[in-house]
C-alpha cells in the first residue's frame, strides 16, 4: 500500500475519531451541569472545559473546534470536485450533497481491500440517489459522477485523489446527519 494511500487512511481514522470526540462532547454538554460552553463570537464552535465525568472517567480539558474541521473538509472537497472535472456531470458544487450515498466502482474502500484497484473493471466515482418508479416505490438510481478509465492505468496519484473525493463527501455528508439529529433531540421537549 503507498504511503499516500496510508495517509489517507489515517487522516479518514483521525477524521472518524474527531467526529465521535464530538458526539460525546454535544452529549455530556447536555448531561452534565458542571461543564460550560463557551461560544465565539459569531462562530458556532464550542468549546467544552472543565473537569467533566464520563464513563466513570473524568477528562480534564476537552477543546472542539469542528466548525474549522469541516469547512476544511468542503474546501478541499471542492478543490477535488474541480480537479476531478465533477463539474461536468454536476454544474453546482452544493448539488453533489443532495446525493443520499457515494461510492467508487473498480477500488476498494473496505478495511481489507482499502485503495486496492480491481483488474479489468473501471473506475467511476458513483452517486446514488432514490427516485420513485412508476408505482411510486423508492427505487435507488446509480449516476456516474467521473469516469476515469480502466483501473490498471489508473495513475496512483489519481487513485488517491479520487479515494480521498469520495471519503470527504461520506464525512461532509457525516456532518449534515450529525446536525439533523441535533436538531430532531432540541425539538424533544425533555425536562
Amino acid at each position: 500500500m503507498s504511503s499516500n494511500l496510508d495517509k489517507l487512511k489515517a487522516l479518514t481514522i483521525r477524521l472518524e475519531r474527531r467526529l465521535k470526540l464530538q458526539e460525546k462532547a454535544s452529549f455530556i454538554v447536555k448531561q452534565s451541569p458542571q461543564s460550560t460552553i463557551i461560544s465565539e463570537e459569531g462562530h458556532s464552535n464550542k468549546v467544552l472545559s472543565g473537569n467533566i465525568p464520563f464513563d466513570g472517567n473524568v477528562m480534564k480539558r476537552v477543546e472542539i473546534n469542528c466548525d474549522n474541521v469541516r469547512d476544511e473538509n468542503i474546501d478541499r472537497v471542492h478543490e477535488l470536485y474541480i480537479k476531478l472535472k465533477i463539474y461536468d456531470k454536476s454544474p453546482l458544487f452544493e448539488h453533489i450533497f443532495l446525493y443520499k450515498a457515494m461510492n467508487l466502482s473498480g477500488i476498494g474502500l473496505k478495511e481489507d481491500d482499502f485503495g486496492e484497484v480491481r483488474e479489468g473493471k473501471y473506475i467511476q466515482i458513483i452517486a446514488i440517489t432514490y427516485e420513485p418508479d412508476k408505482n411510486g416505490k423508492k427505487k435507488a438510481k446509480n449516476i456516474s459522477l467521473g469516469y476515469f478509465g480502466k483501473a490498471e492505468t489508473l495513475d496512483v496519484i489519481l487513485k488517491n485523489e479520487i479515494i480521498e473525493f469520495v471519503l470527504r463527501w461520506r464525512y461532509e455528508k457525516a456532518f449534515q446527519n450529525v446536525e439533523h439529529y441535533k436538531d430532531l433531540i432540541e425539538k424533544v421537549d425533555v425536562p
